[in-house]
C-alpha cells in the first residue's frame, strides 16, 4: 500500500507563443504555490490572499501584495488574472504566486493559465 505523498506537487513546460513556459503547482495544508516563469527562475513573489470582509462568500474579493520583486500594476494584474480561480477551487485559500514573464500579452495570459489548471493539486 503506498502512502500518498505530504506535499503534493505537479510540473508542466509548454512552449506559449514561441516562449518555453515552466509552471510547478505545490499544495501545502494552508497555501497553494505555483510557479510560473519563463526565465527559469521565481521571479517576482505575489501573496494573493481573498478578503474576509467580503458579504458574497462565493464571490470574494482578493486582495495581492509583492514580497518580492517590482511593485508594478501589471503585476497585480497577471497575479489576479493567473490564479484567482485556484484560490476558488481550492476553498478559499491564499495563493504565493512566482512569477517571471517575458510575454505578458492577454493570449499569452489565458493559455499559462490553462497550463495552470493542467498541474492541479488543490
Amino acid at each position: 500500500m503506498a502512502a500518498e505523498p505530504i506535499i503534493r506537487s505537479k510540473q508542466r513546460e509548454q512552449v506559449i507563443n514561441g516562449v518555453s513556459t515552466q509552471v510547478v503547482c505545490t499544495a501545502f495544508s494552508n497555501y497553494t504555490f505555483v510557479v510560473l516563469t519563463q526565465f527559469g527562475k521565481i521571479g517576482s513573489l505575489v501573496s494573493l490572499t481573498p478578503d474576509a470582509s467580503c458579504s458574497d462568500v462565493s464571490k470574494p474579493l482578493f486582495t495581492t501584495k509583492v514580497l518580492l520583486g517590482k511593485d508594478e500594476a501589471l503585476t497585480h494584474v497577471c497575479a489576479k488574472n493567473l490564479v484567482t480561480f485556484v484560490s476558488q477551487e481550492a476553498g478559499n485559500k491564499p495563493v504565493l504566486l512566482g512569477l517571471a514573464l517575458k510575454d505578458s500579452t492577454v493570449e499569452a495570459i489565458k493559455a499559462m493559465k490553462e497550463v495552470i489548471k493542467s498541474c492541479q493539486v488543490w
